[in-house]
């Protein structure tokens, strides 16, 4: 439970740091702000023409009689603006990493130099750092994919399914979230993503901690846009306690530092 309760706090730390860091907030805005508008027209024009779509890709059911065919088509229709709106829930944060590589990347950089004076980086050029994030984010979609077919399939037990299952399916989506936000931190230290899993399954109450309460907040995709700086920052700091990193303990004073040295006397002359 010590690790559950770490994890929320690093999740809150990362908020107040932003905080205090209003223009580093800003900046870890942008790419949240890109991504939204990209999914809203996105979510609009199929709105706008999901239902021609439709119609052209089914062309089987135009002989079909009254009311058949309408009642068919709007019920497929329904299902793909659906299945476009869990899409862009699954992918909204993947993708805002993604576009947002250098400004998270900064973020990240400046809450180390805060929190223990040097940076870590990759030395990898920018092309590189984007198509590793992007295969890397790929290779993760597909495991949250395959796990939500499980609880998908699961969800039809009687009493489980409408239990256990929605409770576990947070739980995986937490522990994903929060491998995807410190990829930041932990690729620009060299960490490939077996080693990242394998290093967040050692603490998953910390990884549950910090990713559920996202996941929570991430479900609506404007409140990701502005909480998703403070998210960076706090998976920073849940790396650098990951790998052991500690934060430079705060200088003494001089007086403090070292026991004053004895008067000299010299005798008189």
């Amino acid at each position: 439970m010590r690790d559950l309760v770490a994890g929320m706090t690093y999740l809150a730390k990362g908020q107040r740091w932003v905080g205090r860091n209003r223009s580093q907030w800003g900046f870890g805005l942008l790419p949240g702000l890109i991504t939204l508008v990209g999914y809203a027209a996105a979510v609009v024009a199929l709105a706008v023409w999901g239902d021609d779509a439709v119609t052209w890709a089914t062309p089987f059911a135009d002989g079909w009689g009254s009311p058949w065919a309408g009642l068919f088509r709007a019920t497929l229709t329904a299902l793909v603006f659906a299945g476009g709106l869990l899409l862009a829930v699954l992918s909204f944060t993947a993708v805002t990493l993604l576009v947002g590589q250098p400004f998270y990347e900064s973020l990240s950089e400046r809450v180390d130099l805060a929190e223990g004076g040097t940076a870590p980086r990759s030395g990898l050029p920018l092309w590189q750092e984007l198509w590793i994030s992007a295969r890397e984010s790929a290779a993760v979609l597909v495991r949250v994919v395959l796990w939500g077919l499980l609880f998908f399939v699961l969800g039809f037990v009687p009493v489980i399914g409408q239990t256990l299952v929605p409770a576990a399916g947070f739980c995986v989506s937490g522990f994903f979230l929060t491998e995807e936000l410190t990829a930041v931190a932990l690729q620009r230290r060299g960490v490939p993503l077996r080693e990242r899993l394998r290093l967040l399954r050692s603490r998953k109450l910390l990884a549950l901690g910090f990713g559920v309460p996202l996941t929570l907040l991430f479900l609506v995709p404007v409140v990701a846009v502005f909480v998703m700086p403070g998210a960076v920052a706090g998976a920073t700091l849940l790396v650098r306690d990951l790998l052991g990193e500690e934060s430079p303990e705060p200088a003494r004073p001089e007086a403090e530092a070292a026991p004053r040295p004895a008067a000299l006397s010299f005798p008189a002359r």
